[in-house]
């Protein structure tokens, strides 16, 4: 299983150019895993979902000879401008700033993080939303944000994009924190501001997969399929589907008391998290169905272990799965984090558990959503472990639901 492992890993993030939602290869990569899936014999459904497929090609920012180098921001809308250069450092700043039409170079105070989204549902800040409101408000013809790094943001990007929002709809690029600074200078002059990049409708769509008993109790496994741009995302998520292919496999001949799901959600890296908002207006009362949700991301990674973590889980289960787990010494139980798609079921009070890599932080710190998440830093063999594991689980859950 680890050459199929391999194989799997090869397909999704080298031979598939990108898996960002709306684009050509995120539409190849969630019909690579419905057709592996039909064959092994589950029922499939893909419902679909509108989303936006951006592109960018650079940008460029010019004062009279003065050229600096900036970034599109990921989803912006593309353009060229002319226009007087305006600066704003906090809130209060930006509440008295005559913007209209002007370029405005964000920094200070108000780049130390990145925005939530505007439109985000599964939570957000305050402060953002007024900054967001603000920027609306004051209708600048494009906006410059001067950044470091967020040590919130995964990946660690520096500079780091302050705005990632394709329901925000003023052009903005950004640039590091230092290039700002020099930029200050030019202040109230003419600055030249072209961004090459351009949003286009298109579709996705999630992957459910179901084998067992369909009137029985659920067990959902589930990963993300989607990467962010410029990233091979192996670990960030590529991993975690290769996991669901070969526990698929595992259980092709299942024909046991549950229902069983198998889902290649598809948004967990998309700003407005469509797969997600698509899942649960499907779900409604079925929730109550679910005796178990297990989501896999970021798994996989060659140094440390494969670490659990339980939420809301009856003590029954809880036994069980750190019984089964027990058996297999690359598995440990770890500390609980939030950042992944078993919150949707966490805030719907179903039992849950999380699948990751012991060395987590050190991933969404350094590696994951960057060029670095490539397939080398997969040890297959650890994705094999961890779907036998999950098959071992199922037959012991089986039992105990049998016995009782």
């Amino acid at each position: 299983m680890q050459t199929k492992a391999q194989a799997y890993l090869q397909q999704l993030c080298l031979d598939i150019p990108t898996r960002t939602v709306g684009s050509a290869g995120n539409r190849q990569a969630t019909d690579f895993f419905r057709k592996i899936m039909r064959a092994l014999g589950f029922d499939v459904e893909t419902p679909q979902f509108d989303c936006i497929d951006w592109r960018a090609d650079g940008a460029r920012l010019a004062v009279g000879d003065t050229t600096y180098k900036v970034f599109p921001s990921p989803y912006t809308l593309g353009g060229q401008w002319q226009a007087p250069l305006e600066t704003a450092t906090t809130i209060e700043e930006l509440t008295r700033l005559e913007a209209r039409g002007k370029i405005i170079l964000l920094h200070g105070e108000l780049t130390k993080g990145q925005l939530v989204p505007k439109n985000y549902v599964f939570f957000n800040v305050e402060e953002h939303q007024r900054i967001i409101a603000l920027l609306e408000e004051n209708q600048p013809a494009a906006i410059i944000a001067a950044t470091d790094s967020d040590p919130g943001l995964a990946g660690g990007i520096s500079p780091f994009p302050l705005i990632e929002d394709g329901d925000f709809d003023i052009p903005s690029v950004y640039m590091t924190a230092e290039k700002g600074q020099s930029l200050l200078a030019y202040l109230g002059e003419t600055v030249e501001l072209e961004i090459r990049a351009q949003r286009t409708a298109a579709t996705g769509c999630n992957v459910l997969a179901r084998k067992g008993n369909p009137q029985g109790v659920r067990l959902v496994f589930m990963a993300h399929i989607d990467a962010k741009t410029n990233s091979p995302g192996a670990v960030d998520n590529g991993a975690g589907i290769v996991i669901l292919l070969l526990l698929a496999e595992l259980l092709k001949t299942y024909a046991g008391p549950f229902d069983i799901e198998i889902t290649a959600v598809n948004g967990e890296d998309y700003y407005a998290a469509s797969g997600e908002m698509l899942y649960l207006a499907q779900q409604g009362a079925e929730f109550e169905k679910i005796a178990l949700a297990i989501n896999i991301d970021a798994a996989g990674y060659f140094d440390g272990k494969t670490a659990y973590s339980l939420y809301d889980c009856p003590s029954e289960i809880a036994n069980t799965i750190r019984h089964i787990f027990a058996g297999h010494a690359e598995l440990i139980e770890g500390e609980k984090w939030y950042q992944s798609d078993h919150s949707m079921f966490i805030q719907h009070q179903v039992p849950a558990m999380a699948i990751t890599s012991e060395k987590f932080w050190h991933l969404t710190s350094h590696i994951t959503h960057t060029p670095k998440d490539h397939p080398n830093i997969i040890d297959p063999a650890k994705l094999v472990a961890t779907a036998q594991a999950l098959y071992e689980l199922v037959l012991a859950l089986e039992k105990h639901t049998t016995d009782n």
